[in-house]
C-alpha cells in the first residue's frame, strides 16, 4: 500500500478531481487503484486560495514498480495496522462485570466486553438518552434541576450535551482511536469523521448514536439499568464482593469498572471513605466567551460565511505575566452556552453545538489552570471543594440563571446593564451582572490579559461587547483514581477508567480508555 501526504486540492474539488490528482502523483492510470482517505485538513493560510490537504492510502497493482518511478518525500510504502482485542484470560469470573456510568468510557468498555462474551451490566444514575433530553429541555426552560439526570448525568455522559468533538491528542500506537471513530460510524455517525481534522457530531446526532450503541450492547448480551446510582462498595479483605445501588440493593460482583465522569462528586466521596486511593489533580476553570460566528469566519476564512467549510473554529493560548496560562477550550462554532449544573444551589456552564453549527455565535471556554496549591484543603477532594465554591458564587450571583457580562465591563469590574451587538445564544435563563466578582483575582486578571492578547491574533476577539459568562468549572476531573499497570485500583476488582478517574479528556480519549479497561478485564478473566 502506498501513502501519499500533502495532496492539496481547492476546497470545492470533486471526487473525480481527487482521483485524477492521485493518478498523476503516482503516474498511473485512473481507475487502476482504490484508495482510502486517512486525513483531511484545511490549509487557509491564503484566504483567497484555501485548500484541503489530504493523506491517502492507495492500493494499486505493481506497487514496487510505481514506487521506483516516483520520487517524493510525500510518497511512501505503508502497512495498514488494525486494532486487535485480546483473547480471554484464565481466571474464573462468576458474576458479570459491573460498569458504573454510561458515558463514552462506560459504553465502549461495555461494547467490547459484550462482544467478547462477558455480558456486562451497566449502571447509570441518570435517564436513557431520549428521556434525559426531555428532562434537560425542561430544566433549561423552567430552571427545575434533576440532580441525577441533567447535562452531566444520564445515558451518553456529559459529552452528549456538548459540541461532540472527536479529535484527541492522545498517542495511539494500538489503533484504539481509529477503532472508536469506526464504531461511531457504524452506529450512525457520518463516515467523514474518520478522516476529518476536527470531526464533530453535535448533540442532536449524539443522542441517536448512544442509543444505537446501547441496543448493540444489549443484542450481544449486555444489560443496562437506568436511574440506578452506585451508593457503596461491599468489600472483604481488600477485594470487591458486591456493589450497592440506591442505598439498598446489593449486586454481587468481582469486577467493577468506574467510568464515573468528572462530576460524580458524591461517588468520589464514597470511594474516598472506602479507602480507594485517589489524589487531587490539576484542572482548569474560567468563563465562556461569545463572539459573532461571522466575525470568527472572517478572521479565519477571509469571508463571513463559507458553505463548504461551515463555521470556523479557533484555538488560542497565552502565558500571562503572573505565570499562569490561559487558553481556549471546548470551542463550539455556531454553538450555545448551556446551563450544565448538577447540584442544587450551584451553577456550572458548558458549550454545546448541534450538527449544523448554525447558531449566530461562536463560543469557547477561556480557562486558567489551577493546581492543588490553589485548593482550600490538601485532601484528595480539595479540587471538588474549589469547584463547589465557585459554582455557589455563580448561582447566587445569577439567582440560578447564567450570569453574563460584556468584556468592556469585565475590565472595569462593574456589572453590565445592556447588551451591545452580541446577543447571548444560550440554553437556560441568563442575567446581566458582574461575572468577574465570581473569580479569584489571579484568574480574573489572567482572563482579561488573555482576551487582550487574543485580540492581537483574531481581530475583534477583545471587542467591548464580547460576552463572558460563568462559571466554567467542569473542564476535567479534579481527582485521579490511581491504577496499576493491570488497570486495577488498590482494591482488587476495581478498574478506574475514563475522564472521571483522571485518564481521559474528551469523548474520544474517554472511549479509548474504556476499551483499554475492557482489555485489562479480558486479559485476566474467562468469559461466560
Amino acid at each position: 500500500m502506498i501513502r501519499i501526504t500533502q495532496l492539496k486540492l481547492p476546497i470545492n474539488h470533486t471526487k473525480e478531481q481527487l482521483e485524477k490528482k492521485i493518478a498523476r502523483t503516482l503516474k498511473c492510470q485512473e481507475g487502476s487503484f482504490t484508495y482510502e482517505i486517512i486525513r483531511q485538513s484545511l490549509d487557509a493560510r491564503h484566504k483567497d486560495d484555501k485548500k484541503f490537504a489530504y493523506t491517502v492510502d492507495v492500493m494499486v497493482p505493481k506497487e514496487k514498480q510505481i514506487l521506483k518511478k516516483v520520487h517524493s518525500n510525500n510518497i511512501m510504502s505503508t502497512e495498514k495496522k488494525r486494532y486487535h482485542f485480546p483473547k480471554p484470560g484464565s481466571t474464573e469470573l462468576i458474576h458479570p462485570p459491573v460498569i458504573v456510568g454510561s458515558g463514552p468510557a462506560g459504553l465502549f468498555c461495555a461494547w467490547y466486553l459484550a462482544r467478547a462474551g462477558y455480558c456486562p451490566l451497566v449502571l447509570e444514575r441518570g435517564e436513557m438518552a431520549s428521556k434525559r433530553k426531555e428532562t434537560v429541555d425542561h430544566f433549561w426552560k423552567d430552571g427545575v434541576l434533576n440532580p441525577d439526570s441533567n447535562v452531566q448525568f444520564g445515558e451518553g455522559g456529559a459529552g452528549t450535551f456538548s459540541d461532540g468533538k472527536l479529535n484527541t491528542l492522545v498517542k495511539d500506537p494500538n489503533g484504539r482511536n481509529h477503532e472508536v471513530l469506526e464504531r461511531f460510524v457504524k452506529a450512525g455517525a457520518p463516515k467523514e469523521i474518520v478522516y476529518q481534522q476536527k470531526p464533530h457530531l453535535g448533540t442532536d446526532v449524539l443522542i441517536g448514536i448512544v442509543e444505537t450503541l446501547r441496543h448493540q450492547i444489549e443484542a450481544m448480551g449486555g444489560s443496562f439499568r437506568f436511574e440506578t446510582t452506585m451508593t457503596d462498595l461491599i468489600l472483604k479483605d481488600g477485594r470487591l464482593e458486591a456493589v450497592e445501588v440506591n442505598h439498598g440493593e446489593k449486586i454481587p460482583a468481582e469486577v467493577c469498572v468506574l467510568a464515573l465522569g468528572h462530576s460524580a462528586r458524591d461517588t468520589f466521596e464514597m470511594l474516598n471513605r472506602r479507602g480507594v486511593y485517589m489524589e487531587p489533580k490539576s484542572f482548569a476553570v474560567g468563563l465562556r466567551v461569545e463572539h459573532p460566528q461571522s466575525m470568527i469566519n472572517k478572521d479565519l476564512y477571509g469571508e463571513e460565511e463559507n458553505e463548504i467549510l461551515g463555521a470556523a473554529s479557533y484555538k488560542v493560548t497565552h502565558t500571562c505575566e503572573n505565570g499562569r496560562g490561559v487558553y481556549s477550550f471546548c470551542m463550539c462554532p455556531g454553538g450555545y452556552v448551556v446551563n450544565a449544573s448538577s447540584e442544587p444551589g450551584r451553577l456550572a456552564i458548558n458549550g454545546m453545538s448541534y450538527q449544523a453549527r448554525d447558531s449566530k455565535n461562536a463560543n469557547s471556554a477561556l480557562i486558567v489552570t489551577v493546581n492543588p496549591k490553589d485548593f482550600p484543603d490538601e485532601t484528595p477532594l480539595g479540587g471538588i471543594a474549589f469547584q463547589r465554591e465557585l459554582e455557589r458564587k455563580a448561582w447566587e450571583l445569577g439567582e440560578g440563571r447564567i450570569p453574563v457580562q460584556l468584556f468592556g465591563d469585565f475590565r472595569k469590574d462593574q456589572a453590565s446593564t445592556e447588551f451591545g451587538e452580541v446577543v447571548p445564544q444560550m440554553r437556560g435563563g441568563f442575567v446581566l451582572s458582574n461575572v468577574r466578582s465570581i473569580l479569584p483575582k489571579a484568574i480574573g486578571d489572567s482572563i482579561e490579559e488573555g482576551v487582550l492578547a487574543f485580540g492581537k491574533k483574531l481581530h475583534g476577539f477583545d471587542r467591548e461587547d464580547a460576552l463572558l459568562s460563568g462559571i466554567e468549572s467542569r473542564t476535567s476531573s479534579p481527582v485521579r483514581i490511581t491504577r496499576s499497570k493491570e488497570g486495577l485500583s488498590n482494591i482488587e476488582g476495581i478498574y478506574p477508567c475514563g475522564e472521571g478517574a483522571g485518564y481521559a479528556g474528551g469523548i474520544t480519549s474517554a472511549a479509548m480508555d474504556g476499551i483499554k479497561a475492557a482489555e485489562f478485564i479480558c486479559e485476566k478473566f474467562r468469559n461466560f
